[in-house]
């Protein structure tokens, strides 16, 4: 057993390049392994900007011999009449480097073939590295890659050096004219060295490279960043009581900034508080990758701290700098934001026809004159006391498009228009849902507690999924333009979260009639759209741990009102435990499969010939007035439960009763009768998708 270790050193990578190339160096390596029959014990990657690491642990020295079998054309083919060979068996043979005598016939489902059986002699792991290196390299893909120096492999920066090691043995090979070599380089500015390595011992290379100033391990490093970005706010004249804001997606980013990281605390002028929080917040974090310095009660304050790549000198002549470069950007944002407030979001509408939504379906005057109409819908059926405010919020909800500030951070939109609107004497509600009908922007994060928000965010979501379904543009595979998939989660995630009952065929339907002949808004479309949204909740409702079985039976049954679905399966999820419940899961298949081409449920007692007919009619009975009760009070726990009662006289009806009678009527009679219970339990959920 021996150890490998694979670096590639290159000019600074991407930030958000690295990590997943990581992970795709790995198996790509795992790939090749398998593929060359090269088994080991482990496989690590380290990476920092300028270096791209592999280690396995424990690689074998050689393959193992083995026997090849090689199925060559049939006997018959092979051989004439009188045994002699033929130019298939002799061509066979030659082609791969044996005699005729060394070939087989063997028995096979298709008859007799010749067959060639050789030992295969194993190579060593060194002799087949160079290659497997080498299509690593090239394998790996990066969302952009550069060409450089008059080579024509692509990378995604120019690669400087490579280091391969087998155990202390170089792997000889190269690559855009760089010979592979025993030698890594330190960091940039603070060792800018080059020094061998002696041994593909992993541990003794992160120390050498540690020595070196660089931090390789990706988790070490991201302790690092956090442990000094938390120190650096002691930098400040008066650091009691305020601490660094942490935000986990900036610390992954500046962790793959940096070779080993150097934090410094500055600070801006107070005038700039005057700015909404989340365009501070925003200037510093996605154009400085700054992290914001907070009160303990997560105050904003004029204060920041940078990560840098080297250990300076003179901290104070570094802050000048940072300083220097942040003041600029909240100047631009300053101006911006006096420049906006001098305008109105109401008279901001009237420019929105100027903004494109999509080619097909028109403006986004036009979209927001339909997210009113929809809002008001809404309004009616969830929440009529806030109709005037949704009205209102859905009017202006996408004016701030149209200002500067959101011209130079996009992600504010929505932020700024609620800081707009309350600049203009809207109602505080009103702002909140402008700001926040954006809510949820991703699977899982919060949704606005306002309805009024809620309301308008359904419009607009309900709008654009209409639109794309309404014209074909619909995701397929991993293409989703207008992210539908991210749009039908957050529908239903503020429907859960708002204990909506919301008709979703009605609405989507009435959602495409408001884009006049601009779509195909048949009936068709509207059931297209809500499998779509059904296949989302599926999926989500079972990567969470929902009873898949109940899940497949509640949909089944029905999809349309979501809360009330999620009430189903929640009921039959639980029912399942009880003891008669699988065997009357399983009669219900049967009665499914028996009465599926039958539609009629009028059953005539008088056409009964036998008790076990009388019997299981007279509780079906008993059991549908149950249920009606119960299905009126959404009840579905004890409509369930009084389901149960039909287990017994349904077993012993298939047990006693021949279903197709010779009598026409009698058999349509007892047909009519199943399909009476089964579209009772239908109202429920398809309990045969839970027999297993």
């Amino acid at each position: 057993m021996s150890d490998l270790l694979f670096e590639i050193g290159t000019e600074e990578i991407p930030a958000g390049y690295l990590n997943p190339a990581l992970i795709n160096l790995e198996q790509r390596f795992v790939h090749y392994a398998k593929e060359h029959n090269l088994d080991y014990e482990l496989v690590k990657t380290l990476g920092t900007p300028r270096r791209l690491v592999l280690s396995v642990k424990g690689l074998i020295d050689r393959q193992e011999d083995k026997l090849e079998e090689i199925m060559g054309p049939s006997k018959a083919a092979g051989f004439d009449k009188d045994g002699n060979a033929t130019k298939a068996a002799i061509g066979f043979a030659k082609s791969k480097g044996a005699d005729v005598s060394d070939l087989q016939a063997v028995e096979t489902e298709k008859g007799d073939y010749l067959m060639l059986r050789r030992a295969v002699k194993g190579q060593q792991t060194i002799e087949l590295l160079p290659k497997i290196l080498l299509s690593l390299i090239d394998d790996l893909s990066f969302p952009k890659s550069m060409i450089w120096g008059g080579h024509t492999k692509h990378f995604a920066r120019p690669v400087q050096w490579l280091l391969a090691l087998f155990n202390d043995t170089v792997v000889p090979f190269s690559y855009t004219g760089l010979e592979s070599s025993n030698t890594t380089r330190g960091h940039r500015f603070l060792a800018n060295v080059t020094e061998v390595v002696k041994t593909a011992d992993l541990a003794a290379f992160e120390k050498q490279l540690e020595q070196l100033e660089v931090i390789a391990d990706f988790e070490k490093r991201r302790a690092m960043v956090v442990e000094e970005v938390s120190a650096a706010v002691d930098q400040l004249e008066n650091a009691d009581g305020v601490k660094a804001a942490i935000d986990e997606k900036l610390v992954d980013t500046v962790t793959n900034l940096v070779e080993k990281p150097f934090a410094v605390c500055g600070s801006y002028e107070d005038k700039f508080l005057q700015l909404p929080a989340e365009v501070l917040i925003t200037s510093m974090r996605e154009h400085q990758k700054y992290f914001p310095v907070v009160s303990e009660d997560g105050k904003l304050q004029a204060a920041f701290i940078a990560v840098n790549n080297t250990k300076v000198k003179d901290i104070a002549i570094t802050r000048k700098g940072h300083q220097r470069v942040l003041r600029a950007r909240l100047e631009d944002a300053f101006f911006f934001f006096k420049s906006d407030k001098e305008t109105s979001l109401e008279s901001r509408t009237e420019m929105l026809r100027g903004i494109i939504f999509q080619a097909k379906l028109g403006t986004m005057e036009e979209k927001v004159a339909r997210i009113v109409k929809l809002s008001s819908l809404l309004a009616d059926q969830l929440a009529p006391e806030k109709k005037e405010s949704c009205l209102r919020a859905a009017k202006l909800c996408k004016a701030d498009l149209l200002t500067d500030m959101v011209g130079e951070f996009p992600t504010l939109q929505g932020t700024m228009g609620g800081a707009y609107a309350l600049n203009d004497g809207e109602c505080p509600e009103v702002a909140e849902a402008i700001e926040q009908h954006y809510m949820p922007l991703r699977a899982g994060a919060p949704v606005s507690q306002s309805d009024v928000a809620k309301i308008v965010g359904l419009a607009d979501r309900i709008d654009t999924l209409a639109g794309c379904f309404g014209i074909g543009q619909v995701p397929t595979g991993t293409a989703d333009p207008f992210g539908l998939r991210r749009i039908s989660l957050a529908i239903l995630q503020i429907i859960r979260t708002g204990q909506y009952a919301l008709d979703l065929d009605a609405i989507l339907g009435k959602a495409l009639s408001l884009y006049g002949d601009k779509v195909d808004a048949s009936k068709d479309t509207v059931e297209k759209i809500i499998l779509f949204i059904q296949q989302r909740f599926v999926n989500d409702l079972v990567s969470s741990g929902t009873d898949q079985q109940a899940v497949d039976a509640g949909v089944a049954a029905q999809f349309n009102d979501v809360n009330d679905v999620i009430a189903r399966i929640t009921s039959l999820a639980e029912i399942r435990k009880e003891d008669a419940f699988p065997i009357l899961a399983a009669s219900f298949k049967r009665i499914r499969n028996i009465s599926k081409d039958n539609s009629t449920i009028e059953v005539d007692d008088t056409l009964f010939e036998q008790d076990e007919e009388r019997v299981l009619y007279t509780v079906f009975k008993q059991v549908e007035e149950k249920v009606a009760g119960f299905l009126t009070q959404k009840n579905y726990p004890d409509a369930l439960l009084a389901m149960l009662d039909l287990k017994e006289p349904v077993d012993t009806f298939f047990e006693k009763v021949m279903v197709m009678s010779e009598n026409a009527a009698v058999k349509q009679n007892r047909l009519n009768l199943l399909t009476a219970i089964g579209k009772t339990v239908l109202q429920i959920g398809d309990i045969s998708r839970m027999e297993g």
